[in-house]
């Protein structure tokens, strides 16, 4: 990692402008239906929320985008690539646990086949993590290894009460930061390892603190696919989607053409694995026509479908959003530990 710099927070729409000058910026911004990534502009008041209603995913995966344009002309179709080169940008104030959703997304969109939509919006976009000094009972990272105060992110802030401290990890941080010389000054590290320790401090206190993932993940998958608890735990379930919808690492789409005969667009869109058509077939076959195949199919995507598959990482960052966001109060946590205690009992 590079020297600390930082900045004193009195002076942050200076540090802000000096970013948004050569490029986008966005950071989250309350609202009345919480903190959402806005584009900053002179007056925008960086939010003091614990995270965002929605994560920084939307920035390189959007919920809808156009694929391509296409016209039909004396029987032959032309196709029309939409495709824009990104603009570079800034997502300032992403959280350790959306830093690592990138992880999980970049281990699909950027396998063979590349995924050229999504590889291009991560080309041109520079994470700026800010260490999380307030977690709360829905957050569990820690579960999944992750540490709030060493984020994955480009460039690792730190917010005292005094100023915002910077640290570059990667190329593109480094960058960044030299392009704010002028705004920043170099630093002393003791605060921010008075700060890493804080953090550390805190998240131990946390309710499920201890909660490792050793009894779920890689090689599990037939253990607990039967359970019996599934039959039960969907009961409370609406099947409305939230959980998917604002989920960091959840990437399922589906394909949709729009138009008239002579000319339209080709749409992807963020899909839901809870809705009832997800699985519905062109031959109207369902596989998963009740809830509770549903529901065990969305949580055993994160915790063991996702290890199979990739090396034993998790598809979930323990943001704790579907808990905070579900309007029955359902607890994935609570989920899977059922499913544990019952395989436990069974040894």
């Amino acid at each position: 990692m590079s020297k600390v710099r930082k900045v004193s927070l009195a002076k942050l729409d200076e540090f802000f402008s000096a970013i948004a000058h050569s490029e986008r910026l966005y950071l989250p911004v309350d609202t009345t239906a919480g903190a959402e990534y806005k584009e900053w502009a002179e007056g925008t008041k960086w939010s003091d929320a614990l995270n965002t209603v929605r994560s920084a995913k939307d920035f390189f995966f959007p919920q809808t985008e156009n694929l391509m344009d296409f016209k039909m002309q004396d029987k032959k179709i032309e196709l029309i690539d939409t495709r824009r080169e990104t603009e570079d940008f800034v997502v300032f104030g992403v959280r350790a646990c959306d830093a690592r959703a990138f992880r999980v997304l970049d281990n699909v969109f950027l396998a063979e086949p590349v995924d050229t939509y999504y590889q291009n919006r991560r080309k041109h976009g520079t994470i700026v993590t800010v260490a999380c000094t307030r977690p709360v009972e829905t957050c569990f990272c820690g579960t999944f290894d992750i540490d709030p105060a060493n984020a994955d992110g480009d460039v690792n802030a730190y917010k005292a009460e005094d100023a915002l401290y910077l640290q570059a990890v990667t190329e593109k941080g480094e960058k960044l930061l030299e392009t704010l010389a002028s705004v920043t000054e170099d630093a002393d590290e003791k605060p921010v390892e008075e700060q890493k320790a804080l953090i550390k401090e805190r998240m131990a206190k946390l309710p499920l603190a201890e909660l490792r993932p050793d009894a779920f993940g890689k090689d599990k998958t037939s253990e607990f696919f039967n359970a019996p608890e599934w039959k039960d735990l969907y009961q409370a379930c609406l099947g409305c989607g939230t959980c998917t919808f604002v989920c960091p690492t959840c990437q399922c789409f589906n394909i949709s053409d729009e138009g008239d005969p002579l000319e339209g667009r080709r749409l992807r869109s963020w899909d839901n694995c809870m809705s009832p058509l997800f699985t519905r077939e062109a031959s109207g076959h369902n596989p998963r026509t009740a809830k509770a195949l549903r529901m065990r199919n969305r949580v055993s995507h994160k915790y063991w479908y996702a290890p199979d598959y990739s090396d034993g990482r998790f598809a979930c960052t323990g943001c704790g959003r579907c808990i905070k966001q579900c309007p029955v109060s359902l607890d994935i946590r609570e989920i899977v530990l059922n499913a544990i205690a019952d395989d436990a009992e069974a040894k």
